[in-house]
């Protein structure tokens, strides 16, 4: 159905690899020569995009959530991010933790105290350090980290695992504009598209890990009196961008998964700790409250550009926040997909979009109302200006209220390092599998030369002072990818549309109507029958393999494009038709486990069975055809085919 990409031995795309690294390298050279000039024009720039384009963003931003949810409660919510037969390769918690750690859980660090803290000080209508503010500054917090920022990676990494797991075609930014590119993406077109992707890659999580060694050099500061200057933050970048590269080295499940869920146990018990030794009946009450406000005024909220208050501050915090989630969309959407192989479109959209949005809705209260509490009633001013002069400390300055705060400080730098960590090495891993065309099986010096980059990067920008310019040349690339990105989401609707569409033409009974014509006990001998490997493979030789030729032999005579392709465990009849999609009826040997009840033993491994597993181009189908006649299995390919035929007759 799609066209394809002649890789080399080693999977890498010299054009993309080459281009990236060398753009790379003219801007941060450009930075280094005039870092200040260059951080002026390119704050200008973002200033305004942000004034003319503001509207635009929120139209977007509000756009893509309601597609979202709409994909979600859809009929194309039952359609699989992969062949139908396909099953999701990790578990629920543990895909949770992983997507937290590389989407958003180092904000939550940095951003939990010191955000509400901020608002509460300075908020957007109300009287500052009031009730009314205190509200509103939760309120903002909630918005801002909420569904809208999840449902951007939501939709990107929606988008790039529909089409490369279902649809074969190579896990990169290019595959989001097969839609409108058609095979064009196999061309200098998609190079560029995933060249883009890499600097913004790298630029945005070199950008978060210099802001984050920051933030590490201020904690170590307050708990071990370690002095803050360049040189020890360059200490701190090499410890971590080492540790990332052992993490991205080990591969994604063993580093990657593991600090995961390292770290998102860390973060529950946390959370705990902060609930039960603050206080927590006045935080439960605030987190129903805090959600309640953010539900009813969502719509409010999502389109309220602030026209006539004529205030800086939208600029100064949404518009740049749905910027930030636009630019890091890329990374953390093809982290995602890479890790969402199997769910269907219904599962992966509660799992991106409503469990961590509330669980960071937990965060923000447990962090932001105690800290505000501190503050409001505990008198508290220390907090709200260390919050003011360095917001790297606000988790450190709020937690020295609590019992134990030398360890749980200690538990908490640790969590920042571990997230950094993540961050990294997710980040090392997105950009190599887009310089090797959607490949993780790579050389391990692939993964580690992109580590490297991006600490290199990272530090010589923290030594020289070019972190700002860099992020905020990041955050102006968000417009044009924004474009993009619903171009995408338009052409991803028209496949999904088709898709469906398939699925009814080619729905299946699962009666064995093969076997009609057979003794109903030698039927019943067949269903509680578990062949063995050798079995079924030699059916496949003697019956399925007969079938599908005298099919292939006949379709050849009415001129149709038939071709049989034959192994000792998968027996395929391929019928092209050009430019729409191709007809595959393939047999193949698959494992199973005896049903309870049927087994003959408690060994799991001798329970096991094997079956005749039909499989079309969308995947396994879920039935069997061990036993059927010669003329069942036939009769069963022209029915399939009839069906496909039907849904072509769709399009």
């Amino acid at each position: 159905m799609f066209g394809s990409i002649n890789k080399n031995k080693n999977n890498l795309n010299y054009g993309v690899f080459a281009s990236a690294s060398i753009i790379i390298v003219l801007l941060v050279a450009v930075t280094l020569w005039n870092a200040e000039e260059v951080t002026t024009r390119f704050q200008k720039l973002q200033s305004a995009i942000v004034d003319t384009a503001g509207w635009f963003y929120v139209l977007c931003v509000a756009f893509i959530l309601v597609t979202t949810i709409y994909l979600s409660f859809s009929k194309y919510g039952e359609i699989k991010l992969g062949l139908d037969h396909q099953q999701p390769k990790y578990r629920f918690s543990t895909w949770l933790a992983m997507l937290f750690s590389a989407g958003m859980g180092i904000g939550l660090m940095f951003y939990g105290v010191a955000e509400p803290v901020m608002h509460y000080l300075s908020p957007p209508t109300a009287a500052p350090e009031s009730v009314e503010a205190a509200k509103e500054a939760m309120k903002m917090t909630f918005f801002h980290w909420g569904f809208h920022g999840w449902a951007i990676y939501a939709t990107v990494a929606l988008i790039l695992a529909y089409f490369s797991f279902r649809h074969n075609l190579p896990l990169t930014l290019r595959s989001a504009l097969h839609p409108i590119w058609g095979d064009k993406i196999y061309s200098w077109r998609g190079d560029l598209i995933d060249a883009f992707a890499v600097v913004s890659t790298v630029f945005g999580v070199a950008t978060s890990l210099g802001i984050g060694v920051l933030q590490i050099n201020a904690g170590a500061n307050l708990l071990f009196d370690i002095g803050v200057n360049k040189a020890i933050q360059l200490v701190i970048m090499l410890i971590v961008v080492v540790l990332a590269s052992v993490s991205v080295a080990s591969g994604l499940d063993k580093g990657i998964k593991r600090l995961s869920q390292i770290n998102m146990l860390l973060a529950v018990a946390l959370l705990a700790f902060v609930l039960l030794n603050g206080p927590s009946l006045f935080l439960m009450q605030a987190l129903v409250q805090n959600t309640g406000a953010y539900l009813s005024d969502l719509v409010y909220n999502t389109f309220n550009l602030f026209a006539y208050e004529q205030t800086g501050w939208l600029g100064g915090w949404t518009i740049y926040y749905w910027a930030w989630w636009l630019a890091w969309s890329p990374f953390v959407g093809m982290f995602i997909a890479r890790i969402s192989q199997g769910r269907t479109i219904r599962e992966f959209i509660v799992g991106v979009l409503i469990v961590p949005s509330f669980f960071t809705f937990m965060w923000m209260t447990f962090f932001g109302n105690s800290a505000i509490d501190w503050i409001a009633n505990q008198q508290l001013s220390s907090l709200a200006g260390a919050v003011s002069a360095d917001t790297s400390l606000a988790l450190f300055a709020f937690l020295e209220q609590y019992p134990m705060s030398f360890l749980v400080s200690c538990i908490a730098l640790l969590m920042v390092v571990i997230f950094f960590v993540t961050s990294c090495d997710s980040g090392a891993m997105v950009v190599d599998m887009l310089a090797s065309y959607g490949e993780n099986n790579t050389p391990i010096w692939q993964r580690l030369y992109w580590t490297g980059l991006i600490g290199v990067v990272a530090g010589i920008l923290l030594f020289t002072g070019g972190l700002g310019a860099l992020q905020t040349l990041t955050i102006a690339s968000a417009l044009p990818f924004t474009i993009v990105l619903l171009m995408a989401l338009y052409g991803t609707y028209r496949a999904l549309s088709i898709d469906a569409t398939k699925q009814q033409s080619l729905e299946l009974s699962t009666a064995m109507a093969g076997v009609d014509s057979v003794d109903w006990r030698d039927k019943l001998a067949q269903v509680v029958a578990f062949p063995n490997r050798h079995s079924v493979k030699q059916f496949l030789q003697s019956k399925v393999k007969g079938a599908l030729t005298d099919v292939q032999q006949e379709m050849i005579s009415q001129s149709l494009d038939a071709e049989l392709t034959s192994s000792a465990e998968r027996i395929s009849l391929t019928i092209g038709h050009g430019d729409q999609p191709d007809f595959v009826y393939s047999v193949q040997v698959r494992v199973a486990h005896q049903p309870d009840g049927l087994t003959h033993n408690d060994n799991e491994s001798e329970n096991q069975y094997y079956r005749a597993e039909v499989h079309l181009s969308q995947g396994g189908q879920d039935y069997c055809v061990m036993s059927w006649s010669k003329d069942a299995i036939i009769n069963d390919v022209i029915e399939q085919y009839q069906k496909h035929v039907h849904f072509l007759q769709q399009l």
